[in-house]
């Protein structure tokens, strides 16, 4: 069985990546959607790579002894000789401590390998939520103050948090006031009960991501971590482009709770 284990490693491995990419969505909660062609020919290199493995590692039949050679059979005859008269062969406990040990066969922790593939096969991890966010520092470097362009007409308008927080902080044009939004994200909170809409951009993977989060006025907090459409009014707070100016301020006129999305990040 143990010849087996480094296929069954990569056909574990294989498999996870093929179900989270080309099974489902999962994939989404770790890397951009534009990764997932890359993921499922990952995938399935992966498990070519098992069966390739599985039959290299088949037990070879041994070949016929040639005319005039011993055996396996003589040599084995030759010992039972040996032992009925009493005689030992050193060899021969060489030869049995070597079968017994298999010097060849890897270590039994190394199945602990296949711990992290089968994780990801059957428990898949959660995007990152609420936890993730509040490790980031609330400062932010200035982007520069300037005018925006003018938001769509019509009210609400659904805008994604960083453009919303973009706007709050550095529009020197105030494109949003008087203007009804609607943002969504996931609720985090502050030890005072202040809450927030939170959402994580990334670049390429989760590795990167990075927090946009809006302040919420008014309104019942839901749970840390529920994901909520808040439409409302932007509340101008500290000078532009300053540390004061962050997190903006969003006074809800509704909060309305929603499943997560099925892709929980925002592109940068």
């Amino acid at each position: 069985m143990r010849r087996y284990g480094p296929a069954a490693l990569l056909l574990l491995t294989g498999a996870a990546i093929l179900r989270i990419s080309l099974f489902s969505e999962l994939y989404l909660r770790y890397v951009q959607a534009g990764l997932r062609p890359y993921l499922v020919v990952s995938g399935f290199v992966l498990v070519l790579l098992a069966v390739a493995a599985a039959l290299v590692g088949r037990p070879e039949q041994e070949p016929h002894a040639e005319q005039g050679q011993p055996t396996e059979h003589d040599e084995h005859a030759g010992r039972d000789q040996q032992r009925e008269h009493g005689e030992h062969d050193e060899s021969d406990d060489d030869s049995q401590a070597h079968e017994q040990h298999g010097g060849h066969h890897s270590p039994r922790v190394a199945w602990l390998l296949t711990l992290p593939a089968l994780a990801l096969l059957l428990f898949p991890p959660p995007a990152l939520g609420s936890y993730s966010a509040e490790r980031e520092a609330a400062g932010r470097a200035a982007q520069g103050v300037g005018h925006f362009p003018a938001l769509p007409a019509g009210n609400p308008v659904r805008l994604t948090l960083a453009e919303f927080s973009s706007r709050a902080i550095y529009d020197s044009g105030r494109s949003l006031s008087g203007r009804t939004v609607r943002l969504t994200g996931f609720v985090t909170r502050d030890d005072d009960g202040t809450w927030y809409v939170t959402r994580l951009l990334v670049a390429c993977c989760a590795a990167d991501a990075t927090t946009s989060k809006v302040e919420i006025r008014g309104g019942q907090a839901p749970p840390a971590d529920a994901w909520v459409t808040v439409t409302g009014t932007w509340r101008p707070k500290g000078g532009l482009g300053t540390d004061a100016a962050w997190p903006p301020v969003l006074v809800a006129g509704s909060v309305r709770r929603i499943a997560e999305p099925a892709d929980p990040y925002e592109k940068r």
